[in-house]
This record gives C-alpha cells, sequence and structure tokens, in this order.
C-alpha cells in the first residue's frame, strides 16, 4: 500500500493468504491477549502464546508490485499463527502488499455507514526487536533473523474515504477524505541542525482529548490522531466487532470536526495544544456526554518491564 497525495494506493494481494484468512471458522473467538505500549510509546498485543516468525527476505526492488515466492511462503507460515490465534481478527480481511513495507504487511476492510465509506487497515510489525524477542537462528545478510515471540507490534486505524478507484471491478486506489491542509508550521535550528515543525501531534492531542471524558488521563493512548491529512481512529481491539463499534464513533467526530477544522488549525499555528485553552474548552462543551461512552472504561497502567523500562498495559472494551 502506497499513499500518494490523498490516495492510498493498492499493489498485490496473495490469493492464498485471503483464503488463509477467510478460512477462520466464524464462531471462533480471538485468544486472550493483553494491550500495551512499549517504551517508545508503540502498540503491542501481548499474545497468549508464541509465535515463531521465520526468515524473510530483506531486500526488495520497490519498483517491482510483486514479492518473491520466498517472502509469500514467509508471511503464509507468519499467518497461519496468527489466524488461529486471531480468527476474530483475520476472517475478514484482504491481504496488501506494500514494496516499500515489506516488513510491515498490510490487510484491509471496507465499511460503510450511511454514504460515508471508511478503510479499516491494519498492518503487522515483523521488525526483530533482539532485546524483546527469542532468537531462532541468525539471519544473514540477505534474510532476517528467525524468532519467537509473544509480543504483536501492530497498526489498526480506521480512515475516512471520499471514493474507491476501480479497474476491470478490482480496486486499484482508495482516496482519503481530507480534511487537514499542510501541518507544516516552520523551522527550528539551524545548519545541519534544522528540523521541521509540524502540528500533527498536537492536531491528534486535540481530537483525542475533546471526545475523551473530561479528566480522564490515558497517556499514550490517543484515540484520534491525524494521519494522510485526515482524522483517523485507532482501533486497540482489531477484531471485526470491535470495528464496527468504533465506526458510529468515528464518524460522528469527523461530523463534528470539519466544520470546525480551519478554526482548530489556526488555533495550534499559534500555539502549542493546552487543555485550559479557552476555544479548545468551547469546543468540547459542545460533545454531547453520550459520545464518549466508549472511553469511559479506557483506563492506562504504567509498569516497568523486565529490563526496568517504562511500558504501559491498556485497558479497553471489549465486545
Amino acid at each position: 500500500m502506497e499513499s500518494i497525495l490523498n490516495e492510498i494506493r493498492l499493489a498485490f494481494s496473495d490469493p492464498q493468504i485471503n483464503n488463509l484468512a477467510a478460512s477462520a471458522p466464524a464462531e471462533a473467538r480471538d485468544s486472550l491477549y493483553s494491550m500495551r505500549f512499549g517504551q517508545s510509546e508503540e502498540y503491542f498485543l501481548e499474545l497468549a502464546r508464541d509465535i515463531e516468525i521465520p526468515h524473510f527476505p530483506i531486500h526488495h526492488d520497490v519498483r517491482l508490485r510483486e514479492p518473491s515466492e520466498t517472502y509469500l511462503q514467509a508471511l503464509r507460515a507468519t499467518l497461519r499463527q496468527l489466524v488461529s490465534l486471531l480468527p476474530a481478527t483475520f476472517r475478514d480481511l484482504v491481504h496488501l502488499f506494500e514494496p516499500a513495507e515489506t516488513l510491515k504487511p498490510a490487510f484491509f476492510h471496507l465499511y460503510k455507514v450511511q454514504e460515508s465509506v471508511y478503510l479499516y487497515v491494519l498492518r503487522i510489525d515483523l521488525l526483530n526487536r533482539p532485546l524483546e524477542t527469542d532468537l531462532v537462528e541468525a539471519g544473514t545478510n540477505e534474510t532476517t533473523p528467525a524468532y519467537r515471540t509473544r509480543r504483536l507490534y501492530l497498526e489498526s486505524e480506521l480512515i475516512p474515504l471520499t471514493g474507491i478507484e476501480r479497474e476491470e471491478g478490482t480496486i486499484r486506489a482508495f482516496r482519503v477524505r481530507q480534511m487537514v491542509s499542510n501541518t507544516w508550521i516552520g523551522e527550528s535550528g539551524k545548519g545541519y541542525q534544522v528540523r521541521g515543525i509540524w502540528m500533527d501531534a498536537d492536531l491528534s492531542k486535540f481530537f483525542s482529548k475533546l471526545f475523551l471524558p473530561e479528566g480522564k488521563r490515558v497517556y499514550p493512548f490517543l484515540p484520534f490522531f491525524c494521519k494522510y491529512k485526515t482524522v483517523c481512529s485507532f482501533v486497540p481491539v482489531p477484531e471485526g466487532t470491535s470495528r464496527k463499534r468504533a465506526l458510529p464513533v468515528l464518524h460522528r467526530a469527523l461530523g463534528f470536526l470539519e466544520p470546525e477544522m480551519e478554526r482548530i488549525q489556526g488555533i495550534l499555528k499559534g500555539s502549542t495544544f493546552s487543555e485550559s485553552d479557552e476555544r479548545f474548552l468551547a469546543l468540547r462543551a459542545r460533545i454531547p456526554p453520550s459520545w464518549k461512552d466508549l472511553y469511559r472504561e479506557v483506563s492506562v497502567r504504567p509498569y516497568l518491564n523486565p529490563r526496568d523500562m517504562k511500558e504501559y498495559e491498556l485497558e479497553y472494551p471489549r465486545s
């Protein structure tokens, strides 16, 4: 999958992987897992048992739209384990190959709410984290290490669309519903130390704090975030029923935010996000309390992992 301006274009999809995902029994539930953020605030599921990630080819020419058979065999072996543990997550997802992100295989599903279309994307991060995994076999200059782990790092997001591009009945691209203009604010530093400044992080905080119950502290969990120049929703529980529960929440939020987006960007171009800003408080006061029901049971507990590094356990309602 690749994003060009406000489009997410499709490359290759493996029929065998799609058949494997679709073969998950309709009545099967996902195995128990805990939801956590690592020390760098990356999200992962702590699975009920280890999975073994085989060797993957390191090199892939990004001009090639299809992966090698060696890559596909490794991904199929990985998916067999994941589908057995998380059948309710994968049974309705379709595989997408991103030539520039071979170690982040993607899967998608389309939803419709009234006349609006939403794209759900699940990305699995297969990059080995040596301090968190058990090495099975060392890698080479051509392949990644094979390892065992219970930690499944992932991105789970709902993205609003304006349309779908098809060619001879096959989906070729998703057109993202762009709501945010240029998020670049300026630069800081001099010479080689010049760094760009964007407001994406502040926009994510602004969107999320609007719809979280007042006073709730759930850092680093953000239910809404700025990506693809729009407002996306983070779905911590990736199974189908949880995605459907999050859909109307995002749909209502977009209806509220879109008319206010120019004003919100104007606030953040002049200053960083603050919960005490009167303009923010005025917007939050207009949101019905019932819109925040999904997040009333959410909580985050910080803890130290075995290496004395700070991590976070997320409690989030499951269907």
